[in-house]
C-alpha cells in the first residue's frame, strides 16, 4: 500500500507559476531504479499472495456453507445502505467508546483513501499507461493526489499509535482476555494478543516505510513540486547529507520492506483478526436490527440426506445440538467478533460473577467451528476419498467434532442459564453479533434435555398448568382488585378502549398487587375505559420463550389468542414491560398485530389531555432505573421521565439509564432461578450505583419484576434507612392527593 501524498503549502500564485515545471513533469516514476528482474520478483510475489487471500475467503465460504440455511437477503438495498451508514460514520465503534471511536474512524478512512490511492496508482501503471498511454498521475491530479495520500498516511499512524497506546497503557478490564469459567493454566490466550499485534504492527510498519520511500525518493532531488508532500518532503530534509548511492539503496530496502509488509498483511488478512475488514461488514449487512426482540421459531425438521428414504412427520431438533445447527449468519457472527469487550463489559451476568461472557461464548463458539468445520478434510475426502485427515488439536477428528453436543461440551449450561437476555451485548456490539439467539437456541436444547434449574423447572410446570409461573388457579386472577371501590370490565363481555394485561406479577405477587390497584384506582379516576381478562388472561410468555420452552411458549400465545380475538377492546396496555415484548416484538408472528403501550405511555397522555391534575407538587430527590424489557428492547425511555417532570421530581441520572441501563437480574427467567452461583446480584450493585448519586430519598421502577428485586436489594443491602424503592404509580397517586381522590369518588 503505497501512501505518497502531501498537504498544500502557502504559496502565491506566481512563485508557483515560476516553480512548478511542466504538467507531464509532475510526477513521480513508480519502480524507481528497479531492475526489470526485481519488478518480476514482485509481480510473482504479488500474484502467489492474491492466491493465498482467494484461499483463505474460499475457506469461509466453505464453513459458512456448512451452516443451517437461514434467509437474510429480504431488502438487501436497504440492508447494505444501512450498514454503509454505520461503517462510514463509525457509528457503532463510536457509540460506547470515544476515544476508541475517533483512533478507528482515523484508521478506517485513512485505510480507504490509501486503498484507493494504491488501486489508482495500479490502474495507472499497469493498464493506462501501457495499453493506452494515458497517465493519471501528472500535474494538478498528481499534487492533490499526493496531498489527500500524505494526510491519510499520517491519519493512519496516529489512530494505529492511539489504538497501541489505549491497549498498553489504559489496561480497559475489557481489553483483559481472562476468563471468568476457567482457572489459570487451563486455557492459553496468549494467541489473541499475538494476533493484535500482528494486526496493528504490519499496519503501522506499511504507513511508516510508506513515508521512507517517499522521503528517500524525494531527497534524490528535492523537486519544488514536492512541496505539496509535507510529511515526504519533511523527512527527505532529514537524508539531505546522505549522497546519491546511499539514497538508492534506502529507497530500495524501505520499498522492499514496505512491499513485504503489505504482501504479509494481504496474505495474512483472511486468516486473522484483519478478517474483520470484511466479515464486520457482511455482519452488519445481514443482521437483524430487531433481533432479540423476536426469537426465531425451531430449526426446521432435517432434510433427508441423499440415498435416505424421507422420515414420515420428522421432528424438528429442539435447539442447537451440533456446530451444523447453527445457521451460516450465527457462524459469521462468530467471525466478526474483534475481542472489543464492549460485550463482556456491559454484561450483568459477568458483572455478578457468573461463568458468562458473551464475548467468551462467540470466541469459544468460533474456535470450535473452525476446528469442527475446517475445510481441508472436507476438500480431501472429496478428490481423495478414503484418506485419512490428520486429528484436530484434541485429538478428534473433524467428523467427531460434528457430533459433539455444543451446549454441554463447548459452552458449560451453568454459562447458558446465567444469561438475562437484557441485551446488553447485542446493544454494545459495534458489528451486530446476535448473541442472545444463539444462546436461545442452546437453552433449548438443554431444555430438551432436562437440564435445567430445579426452580425453573418447578415455573415451567406451574406455567403448563395454571399459566401463571406462581401455580395459582386461573380463577384467582382478578382477586388483587380487592379494597378498590369499582370492579373493572371484563374485556371478553364488554367492549372498552384499553385492554390491560395485567401480568402474573401484578395479579399473584402481593407486593405487586398494591401496584396494580393504584394504577387502576389512577386511570379510573381519569375516566379510561379499560378492562381485563380475568381467569381468560395466561402469561404472555416473553420469559419462557427467552428460557428456552419454545413448545410451551406457542402454547401460550395460542391460548391468549384465542382469548384475545374474542375479546373487545382497541388497543393493549401493561405495567410490565416483558409483557409489552411479547404483545409488540413476538406476537406478530402469530397473525397478532395490537397496538401495545406501557402504562407510562397511557399517563403521559392522561397529563397532557388534563385529565390529571396534580394537588402536590413532590419534592424529592429520585433515580429511575430504566427496565431492560422497555429502554433496551422497545426504546421507551421518555415516557416516565415525562411523568417525572410533570410530578415536579428532582431526577438524578444514573450513569447508566436510558438505553444503556443495567439488568436487575430477573430477565430470561432468572427470576425463577437459583442464583447463588452470583457472587453479587446486579440488584445490588444498582441499589449502590443509586446511592453514589447522593442524597436520593426513592428508587423509582416501573416494572413489576423491577420493584421486586430492589425491594430485596435494598434489604439485602441493608439500606432501607437510606434509600426507598418506590413504583412511579405511587408517586402519582401521592400527587394526586387525598382530597381530589374524594372529591372524585363522590362525584362517581
Amino acid at each position: 500500500m503505497r501512501n505518497d501524498g502531501c498537504v498544500a503549502p502557502v504559496i502565491s500564485p506566481r512563485e508557483e507559476e515560476r516553480s512548478m515545471p511542466e504538467a507531464n513533469q509532475i510526477t513521480r516514476e513508480i519502480f524507481l531504479h528497479f531492475p526489470l528482474w526485481m519488478q518480476l520478483v514482485f509481480y510473482a510475489v504479488a500474484g502467489l499472495t492474491s492466491l493465498a487471500f482467494l484461499y483463505g475467503f474460499y475457506r469461509r465460504y466453505l464453513k459458512y456453507r456448512r451452516g443451517r440455511a437461514e434467509n437474510r437477503f429480504d431488502h438487501l438495498g436497504q440492508r447494505i445502505s444501512r450498514a454503509l451508514a454505520a461503517i462510514a460514520s463509525n457509528s457503532t465503534v463510536r457509540k460506547s467508546d470515544s476515544f476508541a471511536g475517533f483512533a478507528h474512524t482515523l484508521i478506517f478512512w485513512s485505510f480507504v483513501l490509501l486503498f484507493i490511492g494504491t488501486t489508482i496508482v495500479a490502474i495507472d501503471h499497469d493498464f493506462l499507461v501501457p495499453l493506452f498511454d494515458i497517465k493519471l498521475l501528472q500535474g494538478t491530479f498528481y499534487l492533490w493526489f499526493s496531498v489527500t495520500l500524505d494526510i491519510a498516511g499520517a491519519a493512519l499512524i496516529i489512530g494505529i499509535v492511539m489504538m497501541m497506546v489505549r491497549r498498553a497503557f489504559f489496561k480497559l478490564p475489557k481489553l483483559d482476555y481472562t476468563r471468568a469459567d476457567k482457572q489459570d493454566g487451563k486455557y492459553d490466550r496468549s494467541g489473541y494478543s499475538t494476533d493484535d499485534m500482528i494486526f496493528v504492527g504490519l499496519i503501522l510498519i506499511i504507513a511508516v516505510t510508506g513515508f521512507f520511500i517517499e522521503g528517500f525518493r524525494i531527497a534524490e532531488s528535492m523537486p519544488e513540486f514536492e512541496k505539496w508532500s509535507p510529511v515526504g518532503w519533511l523527512m527527505a530534509g532529514w537524508f539531505q547529507g546522505m549522497d546519491a548511492d546511499s539514497l538508492i539503496t534506502a529507497h530500495l530496502w524501505s520499498w522492499w520492506t514496505h512491499a513485504i509488509a503489505v504482501f504479509l498483511f494481504i496474505g495474512y488478512l483472511p486468516y486473522s483478526k484483519m478478517m474483520h475488514i470484511f466479515t464486520d461488514t457482511f455482519n452488519l449487512i445481514f443482521h437483524d436490527p430487531d433481533s432479540g426482540r423476536h426469537l426465531p421459531p425451531l430449526p426446521p425438521a432435517p432434510e433427508p440426506k441423499e440415498g435416505e428414504k424421507k422420515k414420515k412427520m420428522a421432528m424438528p431438533p429442539m435447539g442447537y445440538t451440533t456446530i451444523t445447527d447453527f445457521t451460516w449468519k450465527e457462524l459469521l457472527d462468530f467471525d466478526a467478533c474483534t475481542k472489543c469487550g464492549r460485550c463482556h463489559a456491559a454484561c450483568p451476568a459477568n458483572a455478578a460473577g457468573t461463568t458468562l461472557s458473551p464475548r467468551d461464548v462467540i470466541l469459544d463458539l468460533r474456535t470450535f467451528a473452525n476446528e469442527a468445520l475446517k475445510p481441508g478434510e472436507w476438500l480431501q475426502q472429496k478428490f481423495l476419498p478414503g484418506s485419512k485427515w490428520p486429528l484436530a488439536k484434541n485429538g478428534k477428528s473433524s467428523d467427531e467434532l460434528l457430533k459433539i453436543d455444543v451446549p454441554m461440551e463447548v459452552i458449560r449450561p451453568e454459562t447458558l442459564w446465567s444469561c438475562t437476555t437484557c441485551m446488553a451485548c447485542m446493544a454494545n456490539c459495534p458489528v451486530g453479533i446476535e448473541h442472545l439467539t444463539s444462546i436461545v437456541q442452546m437453552r433449548r436444547h438443554l431444555v430438551d434435555l432436562g437440564e435445567l434449574d430445579d426452580n425453573l423447572q418447578g415455573a415451567l410446570m406451574n406455567l403448563g398448568d395454571y399459566g401463571n409461573s406462581f401455580g395459582e388457579s386461573p380463577k384467582k386472577r382478578g382477586r388483587w382488585q380487592k379494597g378498590l371501590s369499582f370492579k373493572l370490565p371484563d374485556a371478553r363481555k364488554e367492549e372498552v378502549d384499553y385492554l390491560w394485561f395485567v401480568g402474573d406479577y401484578g395479579s399473584f405477587d402481593p407486593r405487586i398487587q398494591g401496584l396494580s390497584r393504584h394504577v387502576a384506582d389512577v386511570f379510573h379516576r381519569a375516566g379510561l375505559s379499560f378492562g381485563i381478562l380475568y381467569d381468560g388472561e395466561k402469561n404472555s410468555g416473553n420469559d419462557v420463550r427467552r428460557v428456552g420452552e419454545e413448545g410451551l411458549f406457542e402454547m401460550l400465545v395460542e391460548d391468549n389468542l384465542a382469548v384475545l380475538k374474542k375479546a373487545k377492546f382497541k388497543e393493549v396496555f401493561t405495567t410490565d414491560p416483558h409483557t409489552l415484548n411479547a404483545f409488540r416484538n413476538e406476537y406478530p408472528a402469530f397473525g397478532a398485530t395490537y397496538t401495545a403501550h406501557h402504562y407510562t405511555n397511557i399517563l403521559v397522555k392522561l397529563i397532557e389531555e388534563g385529565k390529571l391534575n396534580f394537588a402536590n407538587k413532590l419534592n424529592y430527590k429520585v433515580t429511575l432505573h430504566d427496565p431492560c424489557y422497555l429502554a433496551r428492547y422497545n426504546g421507551e425511555i421518555e415516557a416516565p421521565r415525562k411523568v417525572i417532570r410533570a410530578l415536579g421530581l428532582d431526577l438524578r441520572e444514573m450513569p447508566r439509564c436510558g438505553a444503556n441501563t443495567f439488568c436487575c437480574g430477573a430477565g430470561g427467567g432468572r427470576i425463577w432461578m437459583d442464583t447463588s452461583n452470583e457472587q453479587k446480584r446486579t440488584s445490588e450493585q444498582r441499589i449502590e450505583e443509586a446511592l453514589s448519586l447522593g442524597d436520593i430519598q426513592y428508587f423509582v421502577t416501573v416494572c413489576p419484576k423491577d420493584y421486586a428485586m430492589y425491594s430485596d436489594a435494598v434489604k439485602a443491602t441493608g439500606n432501607e434507612d437510606k434509600i426507598i424503592v418506590k413504583d412511579l404509580i405511587e408517586l402519582v397517586v401521592e400527587a394526586l392527593g387525598e382530597e381530589e381522590k374524594a372529591a372524585d369518588e363522590a362525584e362517581n
